[in-house]
């Protein structure tokens, strides 16, 4: 993945920005997006500037104008951070070569929480932990532990997963946003382009260098043993295992989906027979 990232990520973002936002007529246009001199003329530089910037001949542009860039082509907060560290990357740093793990302390503490799915990933969305109710809602997955590989690669995630489509675009871009600018990592290479080859519809979403973290949100599941469920999520990040994070899933207190939860904790230890209905 070494090359002109930087440039990349630009002609990306410049093909998905509205030129509507920023009050330019849409028109016909050949290609979608902003044309190259209207970023520049947005940005306040040359047009023979920022095509240079586009095409790899200049790396480093100043603070001043990573952040006029960030703003002519309507980045996000995550998207802006990613192109300050694409134009000022950090030095190499040492892999490990030590197989990634999830802290024993935290398994216990998730291993207590019988009502709340809890999972561990790392940057690039492997699961390295889950507590059995974890494991019951995301079982769909078989022995494929890494989370966007199934998304992408089992048919059952279709169905799991009952607004796909948006799953699908956040986990790639959450991806991006965990590699940063360390597209070297020999991980991420065998990663993306094993799914690269074998889905094109990541192939096209890698390509349109989206980044967004995981922050918190609700989603909509349809579990094979209980039907659907509404759940909300928080993604913390585990600070005594840099790129690491805890994924809590909730549902509301009472709710049909909190109901569904504990059928499903029944089956995970064998005790449907033992859940009672909740009283009216």
């Amino acid at each position: 993945m070494t090359g002109n990232r930087l440039g990349e990520f630009l002609r990306a973002r410049r093909a998905a920005a509205d030129p509507a936002h920023h009050g330019l007529p849409a028109g016909k246009r050949r290609t979608p997006g902003l044309r190259r001199e209207e970023v520049a003329i947005l940005a306040g530089v040359s047009t023979d500037y920022y095509i240079r910037l586009e095409q790899g001949r200049d790396k480093h542009p100043s603070s001043q104008v990573v952040e006029a860039l960030a703003t002519a082509l309507g980045l996000s907060a995550d998207a802006a951070d990613h192109l300050r560290t694409l134009a000022r990357p950090a030095p190499p740093r040492k892999r490990s070569t030590r197989t990634a793990y999830a802290d024993a302390s935290l398994i216990r503490l998730m291993d207590g929480w019988h009502t709340t799915p809890a999972l561990i990933f790392d940057r690039y969305l492997t699961q390295l932990a889950a507590n059995p109710l974890g494991e019951a809602l995301f079982d769909w997955m078989g022995e494929e532990t890494n989370l966007i590989a199934s998304v992408f690669l089992r048919p059952a995630a279709r169905t799991f997963y009952r607004d796909w489509n948006v799953i699908a675009e956040n986990c790639v871009a959450a991806l991006r946003a965990g590699a940063g600018a360390d597209l070297d990592d020999p991980a991420l290479i065998r990663l993306v382009g094993g799914l690269s080859l074998k889905s094109a519809d990541f192939a096209h979403l890698w390509s349109r260098h989206d980044v967004r973290s995981k922050t918190a949100e609700t989603k909509r599941f349809h579990h094979h043993l209980v039907g659907d469920i509404e759940l909300s999520y928080q993604s913390l990040t585990v600070n005594s295992s840099p790129g690491q994070q805890l994924v809590v899933y909730q549902a509301e207190p009472g709710s049909p989906s909190s109901d569904a939860l504990a059928i499903l904790g029944g089956y995970r230890l064998g005790t449907a027979h033992a859940v009672q209905e909740r009283p009216v």
